[in-house]
C-alpha cells in the first residue's frame, strides 16, 4: 500500500519559515511527479506547487518567490520550503504523488499537515 507521510507543519508567526517534508513508500518515487496542495477552512483544495520526475517546477501565483519545492530521489522525499509566511497561508497542506498515463492519471495523497500562521 502506497504511503505518503507529511511532517513539518506547525504554528509560526507571520514572516517566519517552515519546511514541510513528505516521505513516500511503495512507489517508484523517481518516476512520479510530486506536488503540494492546501485547503483552508471553507475553501476548496488548491495547488501550491508541483515538481515533475525530471525536476521541472510549477507554483501558484500566490506563493511564487516565497515557496520552493524540491525532491530527493535517494530519500524518496519531497520538500516544501515556505518563507515569508502570511496568515493567508494557513491551511492543511497535502502531499500528492502523480503519474501521468496515456489514458489517465494515478494519484496518491497524504493525510495532511496543519500549517498555522499567526499575525
Amino acid at each position: 500500500q502506497v504511503q505518503l507521510v507529511e511532517s513539518g507543519g506547525g504554528l509560526v508567526q507571520a514572516g517566519g519559515s517552515l519546511r514541510l517534508s513528505c516521505a513516500a513508500s511503495r512507489i517508484i518515487f523517481s518516476s512520479y511527479g510530486m506536488g503540494w496542495y492546501r485547503q483552508a477552512p471553507g475553501k476548496e483544495r488548491e495547488l501550491v506547487a508541483t515538481i515533475t520526475s525530471g525536476g521541472s517546477t510549477n507554483y501558484a501565483d500566490s506563493v511564487k518567490g516565497r515557496f520552493t519545492i524540491s525532491r530527493d530521489n535517494a530519500k524518496n522525499t519531497v520538500y516544501l520550503q515556505m518563507n515569508s509566511l502570511k496568515p493567508e497561508d494557513t491551511a492543511v497542506y497535502y502531499c500528492n504523488a502523480f503519474l501521468l498515463l496515456q489514458y489517465g492519471k494515478i494519484d496518491y495523497w497524504g493525510q495532511g499537515t496543519q500549517v498555522t500562521v499567526s499575525s
